[in-house]
This record gives structure tokens, C-alpha cells and sequence, in this order.
């Protein structure tokens, strides 16, 4: 059999950067698809098809392609009118690719969602596939209304929802917590409880790869998470860890924090770093995966890379 041939498109993004790294190594070729042209690593083919929202010359990008992976994505709205930011990025451009991908014969395609497309930022119980999605904002009904559409297809696909994602080059909040672990001073946040699902980027890959490798068809939503849920003490003192020191964290009871959170304007920040959201990934795991690190491990590896990166500076 041939090398199959996969199609990513957010490959300049943070979860598309690995990905185009990772895929060769598992056995694949991969075609970039991209807004520009541009320079992409050495194995790696590309085709330039404009804006995701209108794109051109699919047939001619999508010729010969076994697969699509669609990373690409909105995160953040620009407008100021996010339900429509999000539908024609999220929701819209995903279908017209997925349109496009079955007229040219591609035999599947799998899309990045989200957790929020199930759930909010946090969630009482844990979370499955079976239960009735309920995303409370713009950003996640955007990802649903995309899976909804796949549905109507006639190609396979898989819609991978993940957790809260880390790796080298991560942002957002679990770059600023990787931050603060990384001060020499005590940290008051020994007292949360909260367990949250998180997925590294190495274990994202692998879930990647056996929804390109399972049998078909799928048709159906993944949620993909490392199996053991941490807390935010957890996470400090693995971050820690990597970088060679204790924990140091201190117990302050939450409904202090809390407090404090709502006097600096920060309450909602504080309702998502202390609350719980627990994800399982046994369907995944059924068709076969397996992670390939812990989360503990995980972010001990990633504290010892950014210290590695900032004392190569």
C-alpha cells in the first residue's frame, strides 16, 4: 500500500505545528493547506487555497488526498459579534471543506472540535458522548452546529473533542500557571480541589492516529483526554517538578480566593481555574488508543523544556 496522504489545514497553528512534525514520523505524507504561500518543513507538500471561509482550487488541493485533518479554526472572536464570527469560521468554512473533501473522494475526515462543544468550562459528573452536548457560548455551539452538519454528509468522519490541550508553544492560562510555577515564591493555591481533564499534545497525536488508521466508518464525536484528571495543585507541583523544586503551595481555603478573585475583577477567571471538568476518553479507547504519557509526566516535561529553552536564551 502507498504512504496515505493527509491534508491539514491550522498547520501554522500550535495543535497543526505538532501535527505537521508528528504525522511523517507516524507514516504519513502530509499536503498543507494554506492561506499563503509559505514555507512548511521538509516532507511536507503544500497548496495554497486562500481563506478558509471562501477557499479556492480545492479540487486541485485535495487530488490524491486519502484524509483531512481541519485544525483550523477561530478561537477568539474579532467583530464583536461572535456568533457570527464563530459560525462562518467554525461551523460554515468546516462544512464547505468537508463538502469539498467527499466531492474529491477523500475517504474521511476528521475535525478538531472541542470539549465546549459537549460541555462548558466546567461540568458536574463526568463527561461522555452519550450525554446530551450542552455548550454554554459562542465558541462551542459553533464546533457543535459543525459536527451537525458533518452529520449530514455522505463521507465518514470523526469529530475529536478535546480537553484543554498543553505542549511546548501552549498559551492562554496554562502558560500564565506554567509561568507563575516557575517564581521561587509559595503559591496560595494548595486549597483547590477542582479536577480537570487535560491532554497533551503527544497523546492528542496518538488519538489522531487511531481515528486515521480505525476501521469505518465512524461518524461520530471522540472526546480525547489524558485518562487522569489533576488539580490545580497537581499541575503546580508537576510544572515544579520539571523545573527542580518542591511544590510550595499553600492552603488558602477557597471561598478566601474566591473572595479576592471578585474584588480584582477576576471571579469568572477564578470560577475556571478552580472549578471541575472531567472528561472520559473510553471511546477512544476502545477503538484502540493508548496514551503515550501521564499528565504528570507530561507537564514535568514541558516545565523542564521551557526552563532548557530560557537558559539556551
Amino acid at each position: 500500500m502507498s504512504t496515505p496522504l493527509i491534508a491539514l489545514t491550522g498547520a501554522t497553528g500550535f495543535i497543526g505545528r505538532h501535527l505537521l512534525n508528528e504525522l511523517p514520523r507516524r507514516g504519513y505524507r502530509v499536503r498543507v493547506l494554506l492561506r499563503r504561500p509559505d514555507q512548511v518543513p521538509e516532507g511536507a507538500s503544500s497548496a495554497v487555497i486562500g481563506d478558509i471561509a471562501s477557499p479556492q482550487n480545492m479540487a486541485a488541493a485535495l487530488r490524491d488526498v486519502d484524509m483531512v485533518i481541519h485544525s483550523a479554526g477561530l478561537a477568539h472572536a474579532m467583530s464583536g459579534q461572535p456568533e457570527n464570527d464563530y459560525r462562518t469560521i467554525n461551523t460554515e468554512a468546516t462544512i464547505k471543506l468537508a463538502q469539498a473533501a467527499e466531492r474529491a473522494g477523500v475517504k474521511r475526515f476528521i475535525f478538531l472540535s472541542s470539549i465546549r462543544a459537549q460541555s462548558g468550562p466546567v461540568a458536574k459528573g463526568v463527561l461522555t458522548e452519550e450525554m446530551e452536548p450542552q455548550p454554554t457560548d459562542a465558541y462551542g455551539r459553533s464546533k457543535l452546529e459543525a459536527e451537525r452538519g458533518l452529520s449530514q454528509l455522505g463521507l465518514d468522519w470523526a469529530a475529536l473533542r478535546p480537553v484543554l490541550v498543553y505542549g511546548p508553544g501552549v498559551k492562554g492560562n496554562m502558560a500564565a500557571l506554567l509561568a507563575l510555577s516557575q517564581s521561587p515564591w509559595p503559591l496560595p493555591l494548595g486549597g483547590l480541589k477542582g479536577k480537570r481533564s487535560l491532554l497533551s499534545l503527544d497523546n492528542l497525536t496518538a488519538a489522531l492516529d487511531i481515528l486515521l488508521k480505525a476501521p469505518g466508518p465512524l461518524r461520530r464525536a471522540f472526546i480525547a483526554a489524558d485518562p487522569e484528571p489533576v488539580t490545580v495543585p497537581e499541575i503546580v507541583a508537576a510544572f515544579r517538578k520539571g523545573f527542580g523544586r518542591g511544590p510550595g503551595l499553600i492552603p488558602v481555603p477557597s471561598f478566601m480566593l474566591g473572595a479576592a478573585a471578585s474584588l480584582t475583577g477576576k471571579a469568572e477567571a477564578y470560577e475556571r481555574l478552580s472549578g471541575s471538568l472531567v472528561a472520559s476518553p473510553e471511546a477512544l479507547r476502545r477503538l484502540g488508543w493508548q496514551p503515550v504519557n501521564s499528565t504528570r509526566d507530561g507537564l514535568a516535561e514541558l516545565a523542564r523544556q521551557a526552563a532548557a529553552e530560557q537558559s539556551g536564551a
